[in-house]
This record gives structure tokens, sequence and C-alpha cells, in this order.
């Protein structure tokens, strides 16, 4: 099976981006060299991780990069997505971690002189265990202290970067970690969750003054995650039902850097569960950006609930990942269409997407035909909203290669290229080929 799209498809010039994406925690290793994270500490607690695994090996990243960068430019890809350890670049006192800082910039250096563009992320969740131990996201110092460490290395990073994200999914450091529990550092209470939610965003902020002072030619901005919420029938209390869990999951990370405010749902929350919001807090967060990066791979659909307002339907029956997750690539484009019509949104780049499948390696060869008629049908979608007049100018594969998948350990693979993780060998899978073919067919 080969990626097809249209004839007459603006993704196939060669002024889309084309990439692939990974994360330092997810990939790295070599976690003598930096300092402990939330997330060392949540997979050293009993239970918290599938297989009982932890991220201290992972794909052994910062051994092996150099065959990593070949990999990458083997697929024929125009930038390459990663993200920075904050616990590997600063040290306990706040000045700047030599080593960690010389591991980025060989990397960096490395794919600029490829010609690879290199978009990084400042925040993909693993924070160093000593701002948790102060409170973590809970604590609005937090944020000033990520602004800081955003200083220091942008400064480092001179101008090797193309584009920088503040955060990868604020939804997911804040709701799975603080407000269910369920990631690092697994606390559980709803206040927690919108709290550090703000304290996230505020965080964002204060960061982009600083990438636009440090670093004024980058493309600077955040990235979000998106599960479109659809109602389980057409009865009024449905579809409200899941116009609230879309403003509780999805709007409540991206209204405040538009409208300033968040969506009407905090309206019904419980006095102990509204965050403390400071004077001017909405201005910081809603400094200017240069993109929003979005990231997708599902829908919710929700029925009305008397007690929560709204719960979610499992769809018995419908096509789904090794996740759970439904496969509903429609939702796809009505995501990228509704969000342009609600924001005045800067252009757009698809930071990941792609699919946990039950992957075999079989003789050497990884024929993974379902993850490749997943990216053939969301690539399509994208390609749908772009026809309908939504800026998307990049699109980045989730993942480069199978890595650790959080709690759920080394249990499932989302990557286009396989990982052995007893001998590190890299194996490309059938998508990673039809992903190269279809990027080098670009005119």
């Amino acid at each position: 099976m080969k990626i097809m799209l249209p004839a007459d498809s603006k993704m196939h010039s060669k002024a889309f981006t084309f990439g692939v994406a990974t994360a330092s925690f997810q990939i790295e290793g070599a976690v003598a060299t930096r300092l402990p994270c939330i997330w060392d500490t949540f997979c050293a607690t009993p239970g918290k991780i599938r297989d009982g695994s932890d991220g201290s090996q992972a794909c052994e990243h910062v051994k092996l990069w150099r065959e990593d960068v070949d990999l990458i430019e083997s697929l024929g890809v125009d930038a390459y997505r990663l993200s920075i350890s904050w616990p590997r670049v600063m040290h306990k006192d706040g000045s700047l971690n030599p080593q960690g800082v010389q591991f980025y910039t060989d990397l960096l250096d490395e794919l600029n002189r490829r010609g690879i563009k290199t978009f990084v992320t400042l925040y993909h969740w693993d924070l160093p265990q000593h701002i948790e131990d102060n409170g973590g996201w809970l604590n609005r110092e937090t944020a000033y202290l990520f602004a800081d460490y955003a200083d220091k290395i942008t400064q480092a990073f001179g101008d090797r970067v193309y584009s920088y994200a503040t955060f990868n999914e604020p939804f997911c450091s804040s709701y799975l970690g603080y407000e269910i529990g369920i990631h690092a550092p697994g606390l559980a209470k709803k206040a927690y969750g919108r709290q550090s939610a703000h304290h996230l965003l505020l965080a964002h902020g204060l960061a982009m003054k600083v990438l636009q002072k440090n670093s004024p030619n980058s493309q600077n901005g955040i990235v979000l995650n998106f599960t479109p919420c659809y109602s389980a029938t057409d009865s009024a209390a449905d579809i409200d039902a899941a116009s609230k869990a879309d403003q509780y999951f999805n709007q409540w990370y991206i209204k405040p850097l538009f409208d300033r405010c968040y969506p009407d749902i905090i309206n019904d929350f419980a006095a102990e569960d509204v965050p403390v919001i400071e004077a001017g807090d909405f201005d910081i967060i809603a400094q200017p950006i240069d993109f929003l990066g979005i990231n997708f791979y599902t829908r919710a659909v929700y029925k009305a609930d008397p007690v929560n307002g709204f719960s979610q339907v499992d769809m018995v029956g419908k096509p789904k990942t090794d996740m759970g997750w439904e496969i509903y690539p429609q939702a796809f484009s009505d995501l990228l269409t509704s969000l342009d019509a609600l924001y005045p949104l800067p252009p757009i780049y698809i930071t990941e997407n792609g699919a946990a499948m039950d992957d075999k390696l079989l003789n050497g060869k990884v024929d993974d035909q379902d993850r490749l008629e997943y990216y053939n049908a969301h690539l399509n979608a994208v390609n749908n909203a772009i026809e309908q007049g939504v800026n998307v100018v990049g699109y980045f594969a989730w993942s480069l290669m199978d890595n650790f998948e959080w709690a759920e350990g080394y249990l499932k693979r989302f990557g286009i290229v396989y990982v052995d993780y007893a001998t590190q060998e890299r194996t490309l899978k059938a998508s990673a080929y039809a992903y190269r073919d279809f990027i080098n067919a670009r005119t």
C-alpha cells in the first residue's frame, strides 16, 4: 500500500513540511547524566507503569544519536521534532549543565548540517523532581522557573533552532498528572488539575516573551492535543454533554490563548475547584504565537450524565488502535475546521499524529499495513481541512521510533521504526518506507 493524496493537494509541494517526532524521556535513556524527574519517581512507584519498566534505558538515544540522525535523514523528511530534557540541561541551582547542553548543541548542529529543520519542544512532561518537591505545577513559582530555563537554554542554542514550542500537551501534564493521577506526578484532585493547567499556560506566556526576545527569527508557539467530542445521540441532553466535555478537555487549553478567558464551564465549578487567577494573567497567557501545534489521535463520544454532566461512551465494534482508541479520521477534518472557525489561528503544524499497532518483527520486517492505512486516511483528512481553507503548513508522524509509552511502558509501539529493546536494533517498518516514498515524490 502507498500513501495517496489527490493530485492537486498542497501537501505534494515541498513548501509543506513533513517530519517525524520524538520526546526526550521516551527515547534518551542515560538517566545517570541528568537530574531525576517526576517520571523517574512515578516509574519507581509500584503499579504505576503497566509492565513495571522505566525510562533509564529507553532507546539509548543519548548514546546512539548519530545513528538516529542517519535514520532520520534516510527518511527524506524536512524536519525533526524533539524535546529538551529540562533535568538534563539544568543543575539544581538553576545554572546550565554544560554536558547536557553539549549533547543537544551537537545534535542540533548535525541536523542543521544535513538540512533538517529542528523543531524543539521545551517541555514534554519531564519536570525536575526537585521542583515537584516544591509543589511542581501547583506552585505558581514553577511558571517563572520555566521561563528562566527557557531563557538560558535558548541563549545557549543561539540560532540553531527553526521552531520552538513551549509545551507539549498541557492537558496531559495537568489532567492526567494532577487531576486523575494516571501520569506523573500521580496526584488526583479536580482543583489540582485546573490550577496546574493555569500555571502551565502562565508559564507558556512568560516563556513566549523570552523566546521572542532571544530567538526572534524562529517560529515560536505551543503544542496542544485535541480529542474532538461527539454526542452519542441527537438529543439535546447528549449534545450539551458533548459541548461540556469539549470545553473541559479541549477548549480549556486554547481559549485563554486567544480569548483571554476560560470556557463557560468554569461557572459550573464548585468554589474550591476554581483556579486562582491573578490580575494580568490572561494578558500574559495570550502572547502572540507564530504557530499552533495540533496533536490528534482519536475522538470521544459522550452522553448526558446526571452526576458529572457528561460521560464517555465506548464505541464497541468500531475499528481501534492497540491503545483502544477509535480510528475515526473524519474527526481530524472536523477538528481543524472547527478550530479555524472559532479562533484567529496562526499557521498550524500537525505536530503529532499516528497509531499504536500490535507490530510483529518477522524475518527482519514489520509489515504494519494497519498503521499505513491509518496514516493514509489521516493525511487525507488533513488535506480535506486544507481544501476547506485551514492553513496547515506541516505534518509530523508520531513517532519516529518505538519508545517508552509513559504509563503503558514498552507495551505499545507507535513508531514507524521498530526498536528491539534488547539489542537496540532499529528496523524500518512498511509505514516508514511508504512515508519516505511519499515525501520523496514531492515536487
